[in-house]
């Protein structure tokens, strides 16, 4: 999802902009949030200590509040950055009748809203821990899907439709990062989009495809 079917970071761009609207303190927020970032791009994130920073964060507002957040961060920040290229992609693998799943380390409150603008019903995402009263409070259920976890998240996904990435012709899995290289590495077409350097070193190296 992130730097791939959008040009920006999602996960990254909602700390922005809690700290854009006052719901948190902006400099010490932000300096947190661009430390995470830094460490996502390098490769060297702890996925659950991020997670359990991003969900402590969501836990000290009712989901009210959050969902009329949430309306605002989609109309200005991520609806206009959907690009038609973006939504030709899927659409592409809509018509082909493929089955469709976005995977994202980004949390699934920041990221739901976000699918179905895409038209997307499936989503694998980081899960909070939702009360019976449908408040996030602030712990992350399951396997983080980052690095080797969106391996780990596939599979468990497919699973659940008594399906495995076997029962597929063809696979296709679209990234922009080198922490993707355990997926990427066991669909039948890795496509490195958009890709950072890292991984597009790795795409040239075993002749995957490019896609900016």
């Amino acid at each position: 999802l992130d730097n791939t079917l959008l040009p920006l970071d999602s996960d990254y761009e909602w700390g922005q902009f809690l700290c854009k609207i006052g719901a948190v303190d902006a400099q010490a927020h932000a300096a947190r949030n661009a430390v995470f970032y830094a460490q996502y791009q390098n490769g060297t994130l702890d996925p659950i200590e991020y997670l359990e920073f991003a969900f402590g964060t969501l836990a000290r507002f009712p989901r009210s509040q959050l969902d009329t957040w949430h309306a605002q961060f989609m109309h200005e920040v991520i609806q206009p950055a959907i690009q038609p290229a973006a939504l030709a992609l899927v659409n592409q693998h809509q018509e082909q009748g493929d089955l469709i799943a976005i995977i994202t380390a980004t949390n699934r409150f920041v990221t739901g809203p976000i699918a179905e603008a895409f038209g997307v019903t499936h989503l694998i995402a980081a899960e909070p821990e939702i009360s019976d009263g449908g408040e996030i409070t602030g712990r992350l259920v399951g396997t983080p899907p980052f690095g080797v976890g969106k391996v780990v998240n596939t599979k468990l996904w497919l699973e659940s439709m008594q399906l495995s990435l076997q029962d597929f012709n063809q696979s296709f899995f679209y990234s922009d990062s080198q922490n993707d290289i355990p997926l990427l590495s066991v669909v039948t077409h890795p496509i490195a989009t958009n890709p950072n350097a890292l991984l597009a070193a790795h795409a040239q190296q075993y002749g995957w495809p490019t896609l900016n």
